[in-house]
């Protein structure tokens, strides 16, 4: 592995951590040159998806892609960069289990939308304005009502 900071390929693994699915593995890792630290990922390259726009272009799946919309959603919320990760891995997951080839963005859109309403409600609602194409303030307070509808039963639990 190159060292992101002085480019030496002599490095050694301090840690190794499997994600909770085990579809990745995390290492931490010391450049043997110049002393400092660096995580890498791997995961196990998938068979590339196709995803259908709604116009039927077809554009090449980007795991990159649906990690940028979610941590955009979650901005500012304190949400640990691994609960992220871990939402995305999810998300990649069900739609490959889905779909072995082609996959409608719209599928995409719904699987992320559920994931952040599990992670985040703030961050659902956030992502859910920019997906469902909110037109003004009344969709919003529909979105949240109904969530909060759907939550109502958990609030007495506590």
């Amino acid at each position: 592995m190159r060292c992101p900071f002085c480019k030496a390929t002599r490095d050694r693994v301090l840690d190794s951590r499997t994600s909770h699915n085990g579809g990745t593995v995390r290492r931490r890792r010391q450049c043997l040159n110049c002393k400092r630290r660096f995580t890498t990922y791997e995961r196990v390259e998938m068979a590339p998806r196709m995803v259908v726009k709604s116009d039927n272009r077809h554009e090449l799946f980007s795991r990159e892609k649906i990690l940028r919309g979610i941590a955009k959603a979650c901005e500012k919320r304190n949400i640990p960069i691994g609960k992220i990760e871990e939402t995305v891995d999810r998300v990649e997951a069900e739609i490959f289990g889905r779909y072995e080839h082609e996959v409608p963005s719209a599928v995409i859109g719904e699987v992320v939308t559920e994931a952040l309403k599990n992670l985040d409600q703030v961050a659902f609602v956030r992502f859910a304005s920019v997906y469902l194409r909110f037109k003004d303030i009344s969709e919003f307070e529909k979105t949240i009502a109904n969530l909060a509808r759907k939550d109502a039963p958990h609030a007495k639990d506590k």
